[in-house]
């Protein structure tokens, strides 16, 4: 050690660990992280990173995502809520998507895109003002989904290239991950709740 990191190091306040001391250090410090690691990334929120086009624009290929895990045992999910969960079909495959249709409400998609919700409050139905959605489909199969307790019917904001509820069916709520808390990468998009839209000029 030459002279500048030795005075460096005394005016820190520190000196090298003995060889003991440094592998109990780092023993003790790998169990304290575990402790605290495995149960937030169990229970609490998960790392994902975006896959495909679905969500363009709101997600891009390739982005970094942390999902909140403990919001929905607290709170209901809400319609707008862009959310991560296990496909139907195959647990093991994690999609994302948005929540369109919430338990005891009927979705009416028109073949122009159009989507209706019908609901206690809204009998005759009331269109959704959808912002997120940019790319729109030329031409949609038009299709009724009548919602039981605990499902939801969720899409893809790139409703042309989007796998969702209109192809596989109902989401069942257990199935749900958590949704979208905070966009980490790129850093220039970093954001909190990215892509959560509330308010709908429909007043749903």
């Amino acid at each position: 050690m030459d002279q500048n990191q030795e005075n460096l190091q005394k005016t820190e306040g520190v000196m090298p660990p003995q060889k003991k001391e440094s592998l109990w250090d780092i023993l003790r410090f790998a169990i304290i992280a575990l402790l605290i690691v495995i149960p937030i990334r169990t229970f609490v929120a998960q790392p994902f990173i975006v896959s495909g086009t679905s969500m363009v624009p709101t997600f891009q290929d390739g982005e970094y995502l942390i999902v909140d895990e403990i919001s929905y045992r607290v709170t209901e999910p809400a319609r707008g809520d862009v959310i991560v969960f296990k496909y139907p079909n195959d647990t093991t495959k994690y999609y994302i998507k948005r929540i369109i249709g919430l338990p005891g409400e009927t979705v009416d998609i028109n073949e122009d895109g159009s989507v209706i919700i019908i609901n206690d409050e809204n009998l005759k139905g009331l269109e959704l003002t959808e912002p997120y959605i940019k790319n729109v489909m030329t031409k949609q199969v038009a299709m009724t989904r009548e919602l039981g307790a605990g499902e939801y019917f969720v899409m893809g904001d790139n409703r042309p290239a989007s796998s969702d509820s209109r192809s596989w069916g109902i989401l069942p709520e257990d199935h749900i991950v958590g949704k979208t808390f905070l966009r980490l990468f790129p850093f220039k998009d970093l954001s909190l709740t990215p892509g959560i839209y509330h308010e709908y000029e429909s007043g749903i």
